[in-house]
């Protein structure tokens, strides 16, 4: 995209007014039902930039399409758009579609207007696109949700991108649970559980397991949460029962209520044992709702 425009004077020249947002939509919907890849030179492009600021979303969804149709050409003027435009509706279409074109040279921006915009749309739309290009925002991702401005709704929207790429590329966690932040490895095991239940990485029972020793209590914890989800007692019992005597308490917690939600009914010995030897009051009421609940299964 040529740098003498300003982006105030785009704005301004490319602006569309109802009349003319409709009948160019009309035009790009024929080329669309005729299979036809819309112009792709820069003024066609940034008209079309300029209708996904309509306020009819058939017209807007016409214009995605047909920026999605012209493909990696559209992607410098739609991430301007994304990262620069003041109406929010503009950078909403930009960053969905994006996410249809689904290409890696967006990504940096895509990270830029998903650590940047403060609408959550526009958040939730970059994190969709980074989530389609798959594997190379994975590390991109899991930097943003170290990072101490990450908000309660980033680290949920970039749990769902994370899970729907370990969808798509079952082994592209590895190095992650093996991450010296502890964040990371979290993320990285909440990924694995979703893997054992879809059945799309043969590693990830293992891999699991292999975190109930793992240094850091809070991946203890969640490692044994996410076992009572998705494993059988017989795979996982002799070494949850073994967590029963760690040294943190939420472990030892997590560790009693994942037994109890696997059935684990060979394990109520172990945990009543634990009972006699268990100090911390919370986590020995946990430990008594297990057996109870265990006992009558």
């Amino acid at each position: 995209m040529s740098e003498a425009k300003s982006h105030q004077q785009i704005n301004e020249l490319e602006s569309l007014t109802e009349q003319e947002a409709f009948k160019l939509a009309e035009v790009l919907k024929q080329k669309l039902a005729d299979q036809e890849t819309p112009s792709s030179d820069q003024t066609s492009i940034e008209r079309m930039v300029a209708g996904l600021g309509d306020q009819r979303g058939a017209l807007r969804l016409t214009f995605a399409q047909s920026l999605g149709n012209v493909g990696e050409a559209a992607i410098p003027y739609l991430c301007d758009a994304m990262k620069n435009n003041p109406n929010v509706i503009i950078r909403r279409a930009s960053a969905k579609t994006l996410n249809l074109i689904g290409s890696k040279k967006a990504l940096p921006n895509l990270v830029e207007a998903f650590r940047t915009d403060s609408d959550p749309v526009v958040q939730g739309s970059s994190a969709g696109a980074m989530a389609t290009i798959g594997e190379p925002a994975i590390d991109h991702l899991l930097q943003i949700l170290v990072e101490p401005s990450c908000t309660a709704f980033q680290v949920g929207l970039i749990n769902l991108a994370l899970s729907f790429i370990g969808s798509k590329a079952p082994d592209a966690f590895d190095k992650a649970t093996q991450s010296d932040n502890v964040e990371i490895r979290i993320a990285a095991i909440t990924v694995l559980a979703e893997q054992i239940q879809s059945q799309t990485n043969k590693s990830a029972k293992n891999t699991l397991i292999k975190a109930f020793s793992d240094q850091a209590s809070e991946v203890r914890a969640e490692a044994a949460t996410m076992a009572g989800k998705t494993l059988e007692p017989e795979e996982a019992c002799n070494h949850l029962c073994k967590m029963l005597k760690d040294e943190s308490d939420q472990v030892r917690k997590n560790t009693s209520l994942a037994l109890m939600k696997m059935e684990a009914k060979d394990a109520i010995g172990k945990i009543q044992d634990a009972i006699k030897a268990e100090k911390d009051e919370q986590v020995k009421s946990v430990m008594k709702v297990a057996v109870n609940v265990l006992k009558k299964s």
